[in-house]
């Protein structure tokens, strides 16, 4: 087991793709394959440490919709919620002037109208630097207009950020105060959240680069695949005054974001109800139009409702997304297999060739 994957991730130090790498697979609820790859440190000539500790991206969305879900459960929260009964200062409006009736469930399934960009640019999307709390910056996002009526549209957006602020309020305290008390603290993911565990353990951050990624300046600039820029602010998950972001601002582990990941693989585990994972992992968005082939949306990630047409060796119901600084995570319930892919590369690993075919070695192994 292992001949394919350590291949790819080899190939993809080597030729100068990725910095360094971390993988982690589950298959039946066992540990079968752990592997690290190129430098923690290149400028310093480090290895990669197994369980470095990594700005996780969009790696907090998952959780950060798991803490909504288990609110629900305890009715705390509830789907249908509108968002506006929770946030008094957001209500974004219609084209008609009438208030858009955005709900949770909108919320964890991109079909808000919210965006990813705004005119606006001191609208902060969680991986920039910025010096505003929850009611500053999100009253902003509120008073631009939306891309959709709520529930007509699927587009990525801030949506999940807007939630942690909705979780805050609801919890009566800080998002990372919500986070703990109803996922991370009951899983035990001690070294997960929005604070870095260990300063030393931290993974230098690498920026795609010709003739080799290069290390993040502060704000760094990445070129995206529409063409865009990606802009990150290392340094943002040391900062007391930016607001918590529930889309991008977490910092943490593989070993915990594995074990989060295979919590749900299971069925919740001791943080959420079978049901509700359940109705997590199927798709919540109907037919709406996505662009990627083959793949719905549910409360985690993309769910693959057709694997031949998502190019994917997976099998149909798998949920899987990642996270822009440099990873990729795929729960397979059918074959029972977990993937925790992480990397100090942005954004190769997360949306470059890397995590594809990293993906489709381990199936190949297991095979």
């Amino acid at each position: 087991m292992g001949a394919r994957v350590n291949a790819v991730m080899d190939e993809a130090v080597s030729g100068n793709k990725i910095v360094g790498a971390e993988l982690i697979v589950y298959r039946h609820g066992e540990l079968i394959l752990r592997r690290t790859a190129g430098h923690f440190d290149r400028e310093a000539g480090v290895p990669m440490m197994e369980n470095a500790i990594y700005r996780l991206a969009s790696v907090t969305k998952p959780i950060v919709a798991a803490t909504a879900l288990a609110m629900i459960d305890k009715g705390l929260l509830g789907l249908d919620d509108l968002v506006s009964k929770h946030l008094d200062y957001f209500a974004p409006k219609l084209d008609n002037g009438s208030p858009a009736p955005i709900t949770i469930h909108h919320l964890l399934t991109h079909t808000s109208g919210l965006a990813y960009g705004y005119a606006d640019e001191t609208i902060s999307t969680g991986l920039g630097p910025t010096d505003k709390d929850f009611r500053t910056n999100f009253s902003k996002v509120a008073a631009a207009p939306l891309l959709f009526a709520p529930g007509t549209g699927w587009t990525y957006s801030v949506a999940i950020d807007v939630l942690g602020a909705v979780l805050a309020a609801v919890q009566g305290g800080s998002l990372q105060d919500a986070v703990h008390a109803h996922i991370t603290g009951p899983l035990g993911m001690d070294e997960t959240g929005f604070f870095v565990a260990d300063k030393a353990r931290l993974a230098i951050p690498y920026a795609d680069g010709t003739p080799e990624p290069t290390v993040m300046t502060d704000p760094q600039f990445v070129p995206g695949e529409d063409g865009g820029t990606v802009m990150f602010s290392p340094s943002r998950i040391f900062s007391d005054k930016a607001f918590q972001s529930g889309g991008a601002g977490m910092a943490g582990t593989p070993e915990n974001i594995a074990k989060f990941l295979e919590a749900l693989r299971k069925g919740g585990g001791s943080v959420l109800k079978p049901e509700t994972v359940a109705l997590g992992f199927s798709n919540r968005i109907g037919d709406l139009y996505r662009q990627d082939q083959g793949q719905r949306f549910g409360y985690f990630g993309a769910v693959i409702d057709d694997p031949e047409a998502a190019a994917s060796p997976s099998a149909k119901g798998t949920v899987n997304w990642g996270g822009v600084y440099g990873h990729s995570w795929l729960v397979d319930p059918a074959n029972a297999i977990t993937i925790m892919s992480m990397s100090n590369t942005a954004l190769e690993g997360c949306t470059g060739r890397y995590p594809k075919d990293l993906i489709r070695a381990v199936y190949a192994d297991l095979n």
